[in-house]
C-alpha cells in the first residue's frame, strides 16, 4: 500500500554549498536534466526547452504571484511580532479579499506570539500619498494557526495595496538569509499575475519571454491555471510512514474552458511545476468524485488509492466535472498526496526543480519517473546541479 512507504527510502544528503541561495543573472541559462521515457538522462540548458518539447505538447503553467506575506509589527513595548499571512477566512475568496477596503480576516502563523497576549497591534505605512494605520487583532485560532482580523482607516485602499506597502516576500526557509531587495522580482515568474501564494511555483522561475515566445513559435500552445502556494510546500515528512502524514490543502482554480479542453485533447499535457501537476490532476478525481454524485469542496489525499475509486476515462471525468458547476471558473481546495504507486492520468511531462529530501514532491517525482528518482538527483549531484528553489530544472517526459 502506498501508505506504508517509509519516507527514509526518500531521503539524500544535500551539503549547503548545493542548495542555490539565489537564481542566475539570466534566468533560461540555468543546467536542465532531461530526463527521456526510455530512461536516458541528457545535460541540456533551460533555454533549450522550446526544442525540446515534443511536437504535440500542450504546456500548462500556474499563474499565482506571490504575496508580500510576512507582515513585523512592533509594539509599544518593543517586542517585535511577524505575522505571516497564509490564507484568507473572511471574506474567504482570494480576490474578494484582497479587494477589501477596509477589513478582512486571515489564518496566520504568528512569531513570537507570546509577547502578543491580547490588544491590537498598529503600524503607520504610506500607499501612495495617503498615510494609513494598519491594525492587527487575532480573534481566534484554527488549527495551528491563528486568526487575524486586518483594519485600516482609508478605504479608498485596497488589502492588495497594504500588504504591497507593509510587507515583504516570504523566501524558502532553508536558504537561509533574509530577503533581499532583488527577491521581490526573482522570486515571482515572468506569467504571474493572480495574488495569492506565499511561496513561488519555482520551476516557472527560470522561464523568460524569449523561451515563452520560442515555445509559442513551435505552435505549442501555453495555458494557464491557479494554485495558490501554501507554507506547507516547506513542511517535510516527519513521520515513519507517509499514511501518518497529513498533506496539506491549497486552493486551486481553472477556467471552465481549459477543462473543456483537457476532457477532448489528445496532446501531451506537460505541467510546469509540482503545482500544476498537482492541480491537474486534481481535475481528474474531482471529476471521478462529481460523477459518484460526492459533492466536495476538497480533494481528499488518499481518494485516487481508494478501492471505492470509479477510474474513468479523461473524458469522462473531466465531462462530469464540468456539469458539477456553474460560471467560467472551476474553484476547490486539494490535499492530493502523489507517490509511488499514483496512476498519473493528465499530465504526461512535467518540469521542475530539485526538491527538498524527505518531502512530498519528492515522492511526486518518484512516481512520476518509475521510482528512479535517485539515480536522476545522484546523476545532479555529481553533475554540479544547483538545488531547490533558485537552483536547476528538470524536464521529465
Amino acid at each position: 500500500m502506498v501508505q506504508n512507504l517509509r519516507i527514509d527510502d526518500f531521503d539524500y544528503e544535500l551539503p549547503d554549498e548545493r542548495i542555490a541561495k539565489h537564481p542566475l543573472a539570466e534566468r533560461d541559462r540555468c543546467k536542465l536534466l532531461v530526463r527521456h521515457g526510455n530512461g536516458v538522462i541528457e545535460d541540456r540548458h533551460f533555454a533549450d526547452l522550446p526544442q525540446l518539447l515534443p511536437e504535440d505538447a500542450m504546456l500548462v503553467y500556474n499563474n499565482t504571484r506571490v504575496i508580500n506575506a510576512r507582515l513585523r509589527f512592533r509594539k509599544q513595548e518593543g517586542a517585535l511580532i511577524e505575522i505571516f499571512c497564509l490564507e484568507p477566512v473572511e471574506p474567504r475568496d482570494y480576490a474578494v479579499s484582497f479587494a477589501s477596503t477596509s477589513s478582512c480576516s486571515w489564518n496566520c502563523f504568528v512569531g513570537n506570539s507570546k509577547k502578543w497576549k491580547q490588544g491590537v497591534l498598529t503600524m503607520e505605512l504610506k500607499v501612495g500619498s495617503r498615510n494609513i494605520r494598519f491594525n492587527a487583532l487575532r480573534i481566534g485560532r484554527e488549527g495551528n494557526a491563528s486568526i487575524i482580523e486586518f483594519s485600516w482607516d482609508t478605504p479608498e485602499v485596497s488589502f492588495a495595496e497594504i500588504i504591497e506597502a507593509a510587507g515583504e516576500i516570504p523566501i524558502p526557509p532553508y536558504l537561509n538569509r533574509s530577503t533581499e531587495a532583488s527577491d521581490a522580482s526573482d522570486y515571482q515568474t515572468v506569467y504571474s499575475h493572480v495574488d495569492g501564494s506565499v511561496a513561488a511555483p519555482t520551476a516557472g522561475l527560470h522561464f523568460t519571454d524569449r523561451v515563452l515566445e520560442e515555445i509559442s513559435s513551435r505552435g505549442i500552445p501555453r495555458r494557464e491555471l491557479t494554485l495558490h502556494v501554501g507554507a506547507g510546500t516547506f513542511q517535510p515528512v516527519k513521520s515513519e510512514d507517509i499514511g501518518e502524514h497529513l498533506m496539506h490543502s491549497e486552493f486551486i482554480a481553472v477556467s471552465r474552458e481549459l477543462i473543456r479542453e483537457l476532457a477532448a485533447t489528445d496532446m501531451r499535457v506537460v505541467a510546469v511545476g509540482t503545482t500544476s501537476v498537482r492541480t491537474l490532476e486534481s481535475l481528474y478525481h474531482l471529476g471521478c468524485l462529481a460523477w459518484q454524485g460526492i459533492q466536495t469542496d476538497e480533494l481528499p489525499q488518499w481518494y485516487p488509492y481508494s478501492p471505492d475509486h470509479p477510474r474513468l476515462s479523461v473524458n469522462e471525468a473531466l465531462t462530469a466535472l464540468l456539469g458539477s458547476f456553474e460560471g467560467d471558473t472551476f474553484m476547490a481546495s486539494t490535499r492530493v498526496i502523489i507517490a509511488p504507486g499514483y496512476e498519473y492520468r493528465i499530465v504526461k511531462g512535467m518540469v521542475t526543480n530539485f526538491h527538498q529530501p524527505r518531502s512530498t514532491l519528492l515522492l511526486l517525482v518518484s512516481a512520476f519517473t518509475g521510482g528512479q528518482w535517485r539515480a536522476i538527483y545522484d546523476h545532479a549531484l555529481d553533475g554540479g546541479y544547483r538545488f531547490l528553489s533558485y537552483g536547476d530544472a528538470c524536464l521529465f517526459l
